[in-house]
């Protein structure tokens, strides 16, 4: 153990000079809409990415190593609603190449909020649901506090290195929160031994936040972050990122109440701005060098009042934004100093949005709730280079408003030792910028080129959901299912008009509807005590999504399972556990899928808590991929392998 605690040491040591900064890891903890919290007991150095994929409910559309896109209910981004403490951010990649949660570390984050399908319409107009990430904000006290942590390790597959610190202070009237986190990584190894080029990627990120107590029951809090990406890689794609840069600010107003029905008023305005740089220059293989930037520049209001009288509480917040989007598209021939083609794959894109929405909770009885809500927005947007889309879609308006309603209810019993739930939703949602108005947004899964439709319908979802639980002392089963049935539902179709703009396309598709699509999740959660020490946990999940004509929709998921074995001894801990799809069968070859055979991984790791002086110290060893397994799954763009064996160390104080 002392050979080992040398070795982590050193190699914090090294990531910290080749990073000249500090850093640390906060724990996550992660919400649903049962407040079960996800564990990362297996590996405590997880990004943002990997935290989440930890959910039975969220999976990822895989591109590369990094920037991961989130898919809530088994549906794109483009059908949830992702927020960072309530603030809409929008990405300024046509490819999906920067969501929201690429921006944050979980350094400079204290939870995640998961609502699924109308329950999640808090934030704004929605169909999957919703997931706001949570910053850190330390609460005022009485004596006046420092905190601080620091974590770093080395990860051998892609040769790793990261630093992640944050500091924090508590008094009577200000409090001040800040991180730091660099991450470094290079091209990782399949399980095949074969490195995956293009797959590297380095990554820095920090935050401060200062609150200040303008009253009893009142303070005013500034917040602001900065993320920068370099150098990231992606091998599923033609192109990679040379820079991707955001900032995020708000300043926020919070007033407490002892007594009254409004129990707490908090309004933000806030400001975000991302700049995102693909090209091919790393390419040297394509025919034709081709850059692709694009801006995103928003600004917003979020005001939420908290209520609460007798057995009745309730929120209602009032969202507003506006949003301008452009992203060009540049092609050069082997001469980079020429320019041959020009053309804004989002025309300067304005989205303008303003919503009410209110969420109700009444308890009926001891054992059972009531909870009720909806909403009501508007939806605007004003395309500036309309001619772009006049091209496929003559005549089409350069502006359009929409309306979009939303409503959900359901009802919780509590008996004994068993819970039950059953609910309801309907809502609407806009098409995303690029469902209305991109041009020639080149999707490398199906090797189309993609034509927004400004025209296109609403999607109205409506859902059905229910769950049933048992928990006792040592034992605890819970399952729940939902079923979407989606009007409209926004899908990309063969033109007959057109051809494409990207030599390695095949074909031109258009934004269209169906006329409906449905989808089907369940999943099945178990944990059992066998000792006072020994733990056992399981997850099972499930999907089907399909089209009018019965035929599959792309990207969900096949039968999967997670089961992990946790073991602790005074303040020593091993885990292991297991992970896998069965093969997809359900696949969509019109959609640019294909099958994907079943794979279970095995991974392992142990660590050690002990005291420093005033500081508490975990170090951790363990490996991913044990046994080095080849596979990729059914959303590794374009078939990409996985990472093979990774051995990762990792060394964390708490001051």
């Amino acid at each position: 153990m002392k050979i080992l605690t040398i070795i982590l040491l050193l190699l914090g040591i090294s990531a910290a000079a080749q990073n000249d900064s500090i850093t640390t890891l906060e724990e996550v903890k992660v919400t649903s809409t049962v407040k079960k919290k996800i564990e990362t007991d297996m590996k405590m150095a997880v990004s943002v990415d990997e935290y989440l994929a930890s959910s039975e409910s969220i999976s990822f559309i895989k591109r590369g190593a990094y920037a991961w896109e989130p898919m809530l209910n088994n549906m794109g981004s483009e059908r949830a609603t992702l927020t960072i403490d309530g603030m809409h951010i929008f990405g300024a990649c046509t490819d999906k190449m920067d969501p929201i949660t690429s921006y944050v570390e979980v350094n400079n984050l204290a939870a995640v909020d998961i609502k699924s399908g109308q329950a999640g319409s808090l934030h704004g107009a929605t169909v999957s649901g919703s997931i706001d990430l949570k910053r850190k904000s330390t609460p005022f006290g009485l004596d006046k506090k420092w905190n601080s942590a620091y974590q770093t390790g080395f990860e051998f597959n892609n040769r790793q290195f990261f630093n992640l610190g944050n500091v924090s202070y508590s008094g009577e009237r200000l409090v001040a929160d800040g991180s730091i986190s660099y991450r470094k990584a290079g091209n990782y190894t399949a399980g095949n031994d074969k490195e995956v080029n293009h797959s590297q990627f380095s990554k820095f990120n920090s935050s401060l936040g200062l609150a200040y107590k303008t009253g009893k029951l009142s303070s005013l809090r500034a917040d602001a972050i900065f993320d920068m990406a370099k150098d990231v890689g992606f091998p599923a794609l033609p192109m990679d990122l040379w820079l991707s840069r955001a900032i995020i600010t708000s300043v926020a107003y919070k007033q407490l109440f002892e007594e009254g029905f409004v129990r707490a008023w908090d309004t933000k305005l806030y400001f975000n701005a991302i700049e995102h740089y693909m090209d091919d220059t790393t390419r040297p293989e394509n025919l034709v060098h081709m850059d692709m930037p694009g801006w995103s520049t928003t600004y917003g209001l979020v005001s939420k009042a908290s209520l609460k009288r007798g057995n009745y509480s309730g929120e209602v917040q009032l969202n507003a934004y506006d949003n301008l989007s452009i992203a060009e598209m540049r092609m050069y021939p082997q001469d980079r100093s020429q320019r041959t083609m020009f053309a804004y794959s989002w025309p300067w894109v304005t989205t303008r949005f303003a919503g009410l929405s209110m969420n109700n909770s009444y308890d009926v009885s001891e054992k059972s709730r009531v909870n009720f809500g909806g909403s009501l927005s508007l939806n605007y947007n004003y395309s500036k280079y309309a001619e772009f889309n006049w091209i496929f879609h003559p005549g089409a308006p350069q502006e359009k408003t929409r309306v979009l309603p939303g409503l959900h209810g359901s009802y919780v019993l509590t008996v004994d030792k068993f819970n039950f739930s059953a609910g309801a939703g309907y809502g609407h949602r806009a098409p995303s910028v690029s469902e209305g108005y991109g041009y020639y947004i080149y999707n490398s899964f199906d090797r189309y080129d993609y034509i927004g439709n400004p025209n296109l319908k609403n999607e109205i979802s409506h859902e059905l959901n229910a769950s049933a639980g048992f928990a006792n002392d040592k034992f605890s089963l819970q399952a729940k299912a939902n079923y979407f049935y989606i009007k409209n539902y926004i899908i990309g179709r063969i033109l007959s008009m057109g051809s494409p703009m990207n030599y390695q396309s095949v074909g031109v598709k258009g934004y269209t509807s169906l006329d409906y699509a449905t989808l089907f999740n369940f999943s099945l959660n178990a944990s059992y005590s066998i000792l006072h020490d020994l733990h056992i946990n399981g997850v099972l999940t499930y999907a089907r999504g399909q089209d009018n004509k019965g035929g599959n929709l792309p990207f969900i998921r096949p039968l999967s399972y997670q089961a992990s074995l946790h073991y602790m001894l005074k303040k020593f801990s091993v885990q292991a556990s297991i992970n896998g799809d069965l093969s997809q069968i359900n696949y969509s070859p019109q959609y640019g899928e294909d099958h994907t055979p079943a794979f279970t991984i095995v991974n392992v790791s142990a660590d050690y808590t002990f005291s420093i002086s005033n500081a508490t110290a975990t170090i951790q060893a363990g490996a991913e991929n044990l046994f080095n397994q080849y596979y990729s799954t059914y959303a590794d763009w374009g078939n990409i392998p996985r990472m093979g064996s990774n051995i990762f160390t990792s060394l964390k104080f708490n001051l």
